[in-house]
């Protein structure tokens, strides 16, 4: 029996250091777990953000276009609202399982952010439809759905943990003659 109690502290350490590797690598693996499914839903989030955000775009440069055709923007290609009709429908269209993504993947932050987003583009859409000659109030109207767009990005970076980007407020530059 001697010989067993002298081993025994041997033994103990055994079982313990064998324990205690079995939680190290456990933990390890969870952390190891949560971190790939952090970066997972990142990237859906991201997808679900970019594609709702690319639907919205397309409805407003359609906008742009049809804004032209009536005088209020001087977008160089001018669509007719005729013409326009089943582009936006289309781009309408997109614009639901897009926001079904985001209203399933988005924080609360975000999806507000679209959904004023959104109310001003179809206002912008209203104004269109009604066929109405007003620059100064289009004006207003991509004033206010550019600001909707930067807040959008803003949360989306929040979100995400990204750095604040740019306003997308891109100033042309005339160019100089020599």
């Amino acid at each position: 029996m001697s010989v067993f109690i002298q081993q025994l502290p041997t033994l103990i350490g055994v079982v313990i250091g064998a324990l205690g590797s079995y939680l190290a690598s456990t933990r390890g693996d969870q952390a190891r777990f949560r971190r790939e499914q952090a970066v997972r839903w990142d990237e859906r989030r991201l997808t679900a953000y970019a594609d709702y955000a690319r639907s919205l775009k397309k409805s407003v440069t359609l906008a742009y276009r049809i804004a032209a055709h009536l005088g209020n923007d001087p977008h160089p290609h001018p669509l007719s609202p005729e013409e326009a009709a089943p582009h936006l429908a289309d781009a309408s269209d997109a614009r639901d399982p897009a926001g079904e993504a985001l209203l399933m993947l988005g924080t609360p932050d975000v999806v507000e952010k679209a959904r004023e987003w959104v109310v001003v583009v179809m206002e912008m859409e209203g104004f269109l439809r009604d066929q109405t000659h007003s620059p100064e109030t289009w004006s207003t109207m991509l004033k206010r759905q550019r600001a909707a767009r930067e807040r959008y990005y803003a949360a989306v970076r929040r979100d995400l943990a990204l750095p604040p980007g740019h306003s997308g407020e891109w100033r042309l530059v005339a160019p100089q003659t020599p």
